[in-house]
C-alpha cells in the first residue's frame, strides 16, 4: 500500500474508529492505532522531505499526535472529536501565513494535482487567482472549523462522524473543484489528463500567436 493510499485509509476511518470508541469504552486502544498508524507515515515524509521545509511539514502532524497521546493516556474519547476542528485551525494558520510569502497555499494544492505547473511560468495575473483562492480555503478552514468544534463540544456523536465523516469531505471536494474549473476556465491551460481534455473540448486553448 501506498503512503497516499495508506493517508486515504486513515483520514476515511477515522471518525468510524472514533465512534466505535465512544460507544464501547476504547478510546485508549484507537488512540494507540492511531498513532501506530500516523508514525510511519510522518517518518516517511520526514526523509522525503527537504530539510529547510522540514518545521511546516512537521506542525500539523506533530499537533495532531500530541492530542492523541494525550487522548490515549487519559482515556478521555472526546479529546479525540476536536482533532478535525484542530487540523482545519492549522490549515487556516497556513493558509494566511502562505498569503505573505512567494507561494501561497491554493497554489501548493495545485502543484499537487499537476506537477507540471513547476515548469509553468507564474504571471501576476495567475498568481493573484492563487491568491483568491487561498483566501476561499482560509474562509472554509475557519467554518469548517468552527462547525467541528460546535459538534465536538455539544452535538451527539453521530451528528460529529455524519459531518466530519462526510460533509466535510463533500465541501472540501466542492472548494477544490471549484478553484480546477475557475483556473482552466481563465487560463486554458490542459494537461494530458482525461479530465483535461474534456475540458479543453468544453473552453478551447487560445490560438498560438
Amino acid at each position: 500500500m501506498t503512503l497516499k493510499a495508506l493517508q486515504v485509509v486513515v483520514t476515511a476511518a477515522y471518525p468510524v474508529a472514533v465512534i466505535w470508541a465512544l460507544w464501547n469504552g476504547a478510546s485508549r486502544s484507537v488512540g494507540l492505532i492511531t498513532l501506530v498508524a500516523v508514525i510511519p507515515m510522518l517518518a516517511i515524509r520526514v526523509l522525503r522531505s527537504d530539510r529547510r521545509q522540514l518545521w511546516p511539514l512537521l506542525r500539523l502532524p506533530l499537533t495532531i499526535l500530541a492530542l492523541v497521546a494525550i487522548g490515549a493516556v487519559l482515556d478521555e474519547p472526546r479529546l479525540f472529536l476536536f482533532m478535525p476542528a484542530l487540523i482545519s485551525a492549522t490549515l487556516l494558520v497556513q493558509a494566511i501565513q502562505s498569503l505573505r510569502g512567494p507561494m501561497s497555499l491554493a497554489e501548493r494544492f495545485a502543484r499537487v494535482q499537476d506537477p507540471g505547473l513547476g515548469r509553468a511560468d507564474h504571471g501576476p495575473a495567475k498568481r493573484a487567482h492563487y491568491r483568491q483562492a487561498t483566501i476561499a480555503w482560509a474562509i472554509f478552514f475557519a467554518v469548517n472549523g468552527i462547525v467541528c468544534a460546535a459538534l465536538a463540544s455539544s452535538a451527539p456523536a453521530k451528528w460529529w462522524a455524519i459531518y466530519t465523516g462526510g460533509i466535510a469531505y463533500g465541501l472540501m471536494f466542492l472548494v477544490g473543484a471549484g478553484e480546477y474549473l475557475s483556473r482552466k476556465y481563465r487560463f486554458r491551460e490542459y494537461t494530458a489528463w482525461p479530465q483535461d481534455r474534456a475540458l479543453a473540448l468544453l473552453w478551447p486553448p487560445p490560438e498560438p500567436a
